[in-house]
């Protein structure tokens, strides 16, 4: 691999202009050490940066790019769409057709609103959970993320429930109480946030967590909460904004048979451009304006790029009915490969897939929460992180992220990732 001295150079300027150099905090790498790369170009399995070193890419856009970088099928819709010009501040048939799409694809969905932005999405949907049910406190789950909007950066205290604590300097204390932190996969953590309140209205949930680490809900643990809000009238919000089209076609529901009565989607819906989606049972969507008193709103709101991006790689991934077994298979190649190398230089190692999402904790077990994934070897993490940037692997630069596969991977590229792998490990374990 060539030096890096261009996104060397490139990250110093950035940090002039940018805050933190970076438009999002976890690209600094400051959970790993060493300096971001500044990226020119995908091309399918492969990012290059601006020193043109290529590398693998397991981050995928954090999981957008489910086809690959720079697919060519999308492009082609892409240019035929530009030719018609950028945003128009008016609806279009492209949307009604994205809605449509999205409504027979997935589980209890009536209607559905797009927005720009996974925090966009669930912001709103909890906003319209609370019109619902009429009631103003929400419980979530400490290890989950759910986008950035104040109500939701909040973390548990050392019980175990609490009422939310904010997580993030200028978040107001009278927004965080409405909040109260439930752990994750355990049921007797959300009866006690509802002894703690009568006032809950929203529960919700990643029912396949990415932003612990891959971390999914057990199947008894699930349909329990689903339980619970049936029984005491609170709106469940299953977030899929990483999840859905990710972990199957139909998201999280073959895994658990479990239905929101809303749901939030993004990143693949949007084929790498801004776009996600809120829905849900056409008696909640009903109260948003104009037809109700829930406003939402937003200028670039169903772009035309944006959704023509969507539109076309749901086509590309719903005409192959083999599209996700063949995801699924390279994924238990890459983990079940990784399990074998970590075990055989006895390194404590937890590996864990969904569908096309895979995720793996340098930890002795089971990872089931955000306790026990915050008990991972994170120094080794950085360590390996590293060794793999340096072998042309690029792996989120946080031990608390997911790896994704996209259908630009083969098994020649898990074999050879693999390999990188073993030898890193070798190097690092001396």
């Amino acid at each position: 691999m060539q030096e890096i001295l261009t996104s060397i150079n490139d990250f110093n300027e950035a940090k002039q202009v940018i805050a933190g150099g970076v438009n999002s905090p976890v690209r600094a790498f400051g959970s790993v050490g060493g300096t971001p790369r500044f990226i020119k170009k995908g091309c399918g399995a492969h990012l290059i940066d601006e020193d043109n070193n290529y590398y693998i890419d397991f981050v995928q856009a954090y999981g957008p790019m489910i086809l690959g970088h720079g697919h060519q099928f999308v492009k082609n819709v892409l240019k035929d769409a530009i030719e018609n010009g950028f945003s128009y501040g008016a609806p279009t048939e492209l949307e009604t057709n994205l809605a449509k799409e999205i409504i027979r694809i997935c589980d209890g969905l009536d209607k559905i609103r797009l927005v720009n932005s996974g925090t966009e999405a669930t912001m709103s949907a909890i906003r319209l959970g609370r019109a619902y049910s009429g009631r103003d406190d929400i419980i979530k789950f400490e290890g989950c993320y759910h986008g950035h909007s104040d109500g939701l950066l909040v973390k548990g205290g050392s019980g175990l429930a609490t009422f939310g604590e904010t997580s993030s300097k200028g978040v107001i204390e009278d927004i965080a109480k409405h909040t109260l932190v439930a752990k994750y996969n355990d049921l007797d953590s959300v009866r006690e946030c509802l002894r703690l309140s009568k006032n809950v209205g929203v529960i919700i949930i990643e029912p396949i967590a990415g932003n612990m680490g891959l971390v999914p809900a057990r199947k008894e643990f699930l349909q329990g909460l689903r339980e619970i809000c049936d029984k005491e009238n609170i709106v469940l919000i299953l977030d899929e904004v990483m999840s859905g089209f990710r972990a199957s076609l139909k998201g999280s529901y073959p895994y658990y048979g479990v239905v929101g009565d809303l749901s939030t989607y993004g990143k693949v819906i949007g084929g790498g451009f801004p776009l996600a989606a809120f829905g849900g049972r056409a008696e909640i969507m009903d109260l948003l304006s104009p037809m109700g008193g829930v406003y939402q709103a937003g200028t670039l709101s169903g772009n035309p790029i944006a959704v023509s991006a969507g539109l076309a790689t749901l086509a590309k991934i719903t005409e192959d009915s083999s599209f996700y077994d063949r995801l699924e298979s390279l994924g238990a190649r890459f983990i079940d490969g990784f399990t074998e190398i970590a075990h055989s230089l006895s390194i404590p190692f937890q590996g864990v897939l969904r569908g096309s999402m895979a995720g793996f904790f340098f930890n002795e077990n089971e990872v089931i929460d955000w306790d026990s994934a915050s008990k991972s070897d994170t120094n080794l993490y950085a360590k390996f992180h590293a060794k793999m940037l340096e072998k042309g692997v690029n792996f989120a630069p946080s031990q608390f992220e997911t790896s994704f596969i996209c259908s630009a991977f083969n098994e020649n590229i898990i074999d050879n990732v693999l390999q990188k792998i073993k030898d890193s490990l070798k190097e690092i374990m001396g």
